[in-house]
């Protein structure tokens, strides 16, 4: 469902980050129309928002990596009993979820909800293709988009989160997944999982090209392991032409290297125009992300798991994940921090191929956010729940929380 066009209107006096002085902003037909000096937009216009001087003006939050579908979110809290290993929490979730009380949309429903409050409007979502689950958890996930269509832009990951190659009917599973709409060919860990890194690609970028799909492949392999399998995904993406299409997540086998060992593998990658994928986490090698964003190479982030049987942790704001990664490699300095905030912006539209309509330029989607902030860095820093969220020229929540009616299509 697209979002109903709103009437023209103004955003007055606001502060865009690179602007000189305040501005006002003219919308129409759900686009930004025109970057004004602050006070010359038409008195006539209805009024937004009006920022007094004191918000800034920033584009919509970009969740790059969420699996809606394990969430727990619209629960009563359950404290975690997973095991230690990736294997063990693959089996608790399918035990805890088979007879779980609430549906899928009544866990996800309120999550969704509570990350547009924060300033979230597009997002990648992977959905579990596995035996167990059957069609039923795809449809569901595919029937929620359609409910949310008007608030958000979501891409599916068809996830064969249990192995493609190993767990039988996975693969039939998966080309069922993709011919009903999802949008990218998920993999996961080509040996940790599946034992064969080689025919586990070969599997993945042969979905991709026959269906004609980006790529997101979780790699947690680490080490020489992982590095030998992210040399292949570059041979595959430039082999098939997939260049700008595929997305390495997690990858956490870059942090065991000093960043000059990666120079040539991250010149590659930038080459081949894959996206690498970091939630920062603190509890594992994380890959070098200012190193190779100055190889030009393109970073995204995302919550991952949000309060699910894998972890009880994650709250679902970007804003707030900008700040982390920041703490995680040590960035104080403003323009570090602003790298942050890219990372959850502008790395995020590129890695899920937003194009030229998302930003806060004329032509662009006024998907939006303002908030009081003297600068980038200072909403990194500060996190302020005080957000105005725009969708296509509406307002849909404010100060955290969803407006009413914003959640009915």
């Amino acid at each position: 469902m697209t979002p109903a066009a709103a009437a023209p209107s103004a955003i007055r006096r606001v502060r865009p980050p690179g602007h000189e002085g305040l501005a006002d902003l003219l919308i129409e037909n759900g686009r930004i129309a025109a970057l004004l000096p602050a006070g010359t937009a038409p008195p006539e216009l209805p009024t937004l928002a009006d920022g007094e001087g004191r918000l800034m003006l920033l584009p919509a939050l970009v969740e790059s990596h969420i699996h809606f579908d394990k969430t727990l979110w619209g629960a009563p809290w359950r404290p975690n009993s997973s095991g230690p290993t990736r294997n063990h929490r693959i089996a608790n979730e399918q035990a805890v979820l088979k007879d779980f009380p609430l549906s899928l949309a009544e866990r996800a429903g309120p999550l969704i909800e509570h990350c547009v409050a924060r300033g979230s409007l597009h997002f990648r979502s992977h959905v579990d293709v596995q035996p167990a689950f059957g069609i039923a958890r795809i449809e569901e996930m595919l029937a929620l988009r359609q409910r949310y269509a008007h608030l958000v832009d979501m891409q599916l990951v068809a996830f064969p989160q249990a192995g493609l190659i190993t767990a039988p009917g996975t693969a039939d599973l998966m080309e069922h997944a993709l011919a009903l709409g999802l949008e990218v060919v998920g993999g996961i860990d080509p040996s940790g999982i599946d034992h064969n890194p080689v025919r586990h690609l070969e599997a993945v970028f042969d979905l991709a090209v026959r269906f004609g799909r980006g790529i997101d492949i979780h790699l947690h392999d680490g080490g020489e392991l992982g590095r030998f399998e992210i040399e292949r995904i570059a041979d595959m993406t430039e082999a098939h032409g997939l260049a700008g299409r595929v997305v390495i997540s997690h990858a956490y086998a870059l942090g065991a290297f000093a960043p000059a060992e990666l120079y040539p593998l991250a010149d590659r990658l930038a080459r081949a125009g894959i996206s690498i994928m970091s939630c920062a986490p603190s509890h594992f090698m994380a890959p070098p992300l200012a190193m190779l964003r100055s190889r030009g190479v393109n970073v995204c982030s995302g919550s991952d798991n949000v309060r699910d049987t894998w972890s009880p942790m994650g709250n679902g704001d970007m804003l707030d994940r900008a700040r982390l990664i920041a703490m995680r490699f040590g960035w104080s300095k403003d323009e570090q921090l602003a790298d942050a905030f890219d990372i959850v912006t502008h790395g995020g539209a590129k890695a899920l191929g937003l194009g030229e309509r998302y930003g806060i330029a004329p032509g662009c989607d006024a998907d939006l956010l303002l908030l009081p902030a003297e600068s980038i860095a200072h909403a990194v820093v500060s996190c302020p729940l005080e957000r105005t969220v725009i969708r296509r020229g509406r307002v849909v929540a404010r100060d955290g929380v969803l407006i009413a009616d914003a959640a009915l299509a």
